[in-house]
């Protein structure tokens, strides 16, 4: 099991799960470094990207492992690689969300994440279930 920066050629198995940004912003994220591959035996498995809230605090936007690979402690290792880089890089206080109908409510909570607010859009064509966020604290 390895991590990596997202490159370029990834952009088929990026695509493949992740259809909530455009081509250009996928491009940001991997000039950026703000993109990670998930790879076992030398093959994508999963994917997380994140952006600066506030334009200072690390913001998971999306973590996703292929089915098959889910439930096997995957997400989590991916999710300690972005820690620990971001602690690496200064960062002291992380961000995610996940909305409350999906169980990664659960998930981020067991990595240490505490509640600390949501909302609710209801503007009919972008409705969708109440989004959590958690805070987690780094140093």
């Amino acid at each position: 099991m390895s991590v990596r920066y997202a490159k370029l050629e990834d952009e088929a198995f990026w695509f493949y799960f992740d259809r909530h940004i455009s081509k250009a912003e996928f491009l940001n994220k991997v000039r950026d470094k703000r993109a990670y591959i998930l790879l076992e035996d030398g093959k994508p498995i999963g994917l997380l990207r994140y952006n600066l809230f506030w334009d200072n605090t690390p913001f998971c936007t999306l973590l996703m492992i292929t089915p098959e690979h889910q439930a096997k402690g995957n997400g989590k290792k991916l999710m300690e690689y972005w820690e620990h880089d971001m602690k690496s890089q200064g960062y002291g206080m992380l961000l995610v969300s996940t909305q409350a109908d999906e169980t990664a409510q659960h998930f981020y909570r067991k990595l240490g994440y505490k509640d600390c607010g949501g909302f609710v859009i209801d503007i009919p064509e972008y409705a969708q279930p109440m989004e959590l966020f958690f805070i987690k604290s780094i140093r």
